[in-house]
């Protein structure tokens, strides 16, 4: 790994604070995290350790802060509660079992980083992935609705959450409510002054603490609870026969939307520090560090744009800054980890609720049907079936949706590009030699014109076009202003030539060279015409035509002007 890349001394500084205060926001969000996963807290601050040091190490985008994030905890936390489901006599078991997933989730990371599917992560269309991450906000929010209003979470996840909130309202308990308020209204409300010298997420966790401390003192408040210091003990690698497919089928979840997280963050680094990443080298490293995470009982983590942009506005420009961070956070968990017993589940969870808050995009949602009402539906769509359904039906559904309307759009448009003329208009370009020698064809030779990328779509109006050749003796196609011949587009065209020379009609070719040449070679288009109808320029092409539907002497051409 080429670390001297990312490391550098000539900004210590700037990445040591950096690091530094990027670990200062790292922690509530972590403690938040672990415990909404399902895991516990210690989990949290060990996945922020772990996946942070090593993606930062390994990884291709220096500033970028890997920890868990609002959407990786949202699938961790239906990761953990399938397998403990799945596993009633030994819920430990079912908890080995989600770290050993997301050590197949950095496995699934590393094998897409190495076949170089970095570039296609986020090429999903917008309308896809903000339906998506709001949706998973909307998740989470919802998760938290029973740690906030103070009550266990109800089994069943979303669904379950959402049928227990008549009971969940019923038995309330008013002082734990009244902590996530608390927490909720610090975080949203801290004036931006103080937000550029301490984050609001310590400062609620903190504020939240003391006053359940001082106001309910003799009250049963749910709290954090001890955390084990020194470092964890290794997992092993936990499987089961039957539930072997499901750990499959999350881990694959669980690391795509890891890559996604990832790189969308990269995405706002480079805009912030005006580089570019390695998004192949970054999966890497975040696979690394989701196996390092799962290996010593941590969840899994990704890319966190809020870390991501304190870290860079504090002068961070190198991975030390990440290192630094995990660092800091290590020695928080070594010495300091018996201090956060006593903070309230309620708090917690009034940070992870504002989180889920944060990720729903609702900067789209309120424009998103003015720009486009079908994008808006996808969007819609895609919301639901991630919060009702499943998370890989609604990406799949929606880039399914989505793909098929820019299908048909750009179609549409690439049909207009498609034109057959018999005489001189104007839906041809053309200079005059190439207007007079089809005057003077009188209808008899026909110009098949192409322009554009020719793609599956497009194979219809070559096909309605070709159908509509009437009385014509020779036909000329014009590949000059064609970048890629799609196969459809070439069976299509195939077809076409196949049927005039079974008609008698002569056929040209004009311009095909390079990615087009070779596809008509492959189809055998130019062993039904012979050599010399294949030509460079139109004009030569229209000439041979005319001539052979022409008798030599009556071919007159026109002087240039």
């Amino acid at each position: 790994m080429q670390l001297t890349n990312q490391i550098n001394f000539r900004n210590v500084r700037g990445d040591l604070f950096g690091g530094v205060t990027a670990a200062v926001i790292a922690l509530p969000m972590a403690l938040a995290f672990g415990v909404a996963s399902g895991a516990g807290a210690v989990s949290g601050l060990w996945g922020a350790v772990l996946v942070g040091f090593f993606a930062a190490l390994f990884g291709g985008t220096p500033t970028l802060i890997s920890e868990p994030t609002g959407p990786m905890t949202v699938v961790m936390t239906a990761v953990i509660a399938n397998l403990i489901a799945a596993n009633p006599a030994d819920p430990q078991q079912g908890l080995a079992m989600a770290f050993t997933v997301v050590m197949l989730a950095g496995v699934f990371q590393i094998i897409f980083g190495a076949l170089r599917l970095g570039k296609y992560v986020t090429m999903m269309p917008y309308t896809v992935i903000s339906g998506f991450m709001s949706g998973i906000g909307i998740i989470l929010v919802i998760l938290q609705l029973a740690p906030f209003l103070g009550q266990a979470s109800p089994a069943g996840g979303v669904v379950g959450t959402l049928r227990s909130l008549p009971e969940l309202f019923a038995n309330v308990q008013p002082a734990e409510t009244a902590l996530a308020l608390a927490t909720v209204a610090i975080i949203w409300f801290m004036p931006r002054r103080y937000r550029r010298v301490v984050p609001p997420q310590l400062v609620a966790l903190i504020v939240g603490t003391a006053l359940s401390l001082i106001l309910f003192p003799g009250l049963d408040i749910r709290r954090i609870g001890e955390i084990p210091t020194g470092f964890p003990a290794l997992q092993v690698p936990t499987f089961r026969a039957e539930q072997l497919s499901l750990m499959l089928v999350d881990a694959a979840v669980l690391g795509m939307l890891g890559c996604i997280d990832a790189l969308l963050t990269s995405m706002v680094a480079d805009s912030l520090t005006r580089t570019e990443h390695n998004s192949n080298k970054e999966l890497i490293g975040q696979g690394l560090g989701n196996i390092a995470s799962g290996l010593f009982g941590g969840i899994a983590g990704a890319g966190a744009t809020m870390g991501t942009v304190v870290n860079i506005q504090a002068g961070g420009r190198t991975a030390l800054s990440g290192l630094t961070r995990a660092g800091v956070l290590l020695i928080v968990i070594l010495a300091g980890a018996n201090l956060a017993a006593t903070i309230p589940l309620a708090v917690l969870a009034g940070i992870a609720l504002k989180v889920g808050i944060d990720i729903v995009d609702w900067g789209f949602l309120k424009r998103a049907h003015k720009v486009s009402l079908k994008g808006a539906l996808i969007m819609y769509g895609v919301i639901a079936l991630t919060v009702l359904v499943d998370l890989i039906a609604a990406v799949g559904i929606g880039v399914f949706v989505a793909n098929i309307l820019t299908i048909e759009r750009m179609s549409l448009i690439q049909e207009k590009s498609v034109k057959t003329i018999t005489d001189a208009d104007d839906a041809v370009l053309l200079n005059p030699n190439e207007k007079a020698l089809l005057d003077q064809a009188n209808g008899r030779v026909l110009l098949f014109s192409l322009s554009g990328p020719m793609l599956f779509g497009v194979a219809k109006a070559i096909a309605r076009e070709h159908n509509a050749i009437s009385a014509c003796d020779a036909i000329v196609f014009d590949f000059n202003e064609v970048p890629h011949l799609g196969v459809t587009v070439s069976l299509a065209i195939e077809n076409a030539i196949r049927e005039a020379v079974e008609k008698g009609r002569k056929v040209f070719l004009v311009g095909a060279t390079g990615q087009t040449k070779k596809r008509l070679e492959s189809l055998g288009v130019f062993e039904l015409i012979p050599p010399q109808y294949a030509y460079s320029t139109r004009e030569d092409a229209l000439k041979s035509a005319l001539s052979a539907v022409t008798p030599e002497e009556n071919v007159v051409i026109a002087p240039a002007v």
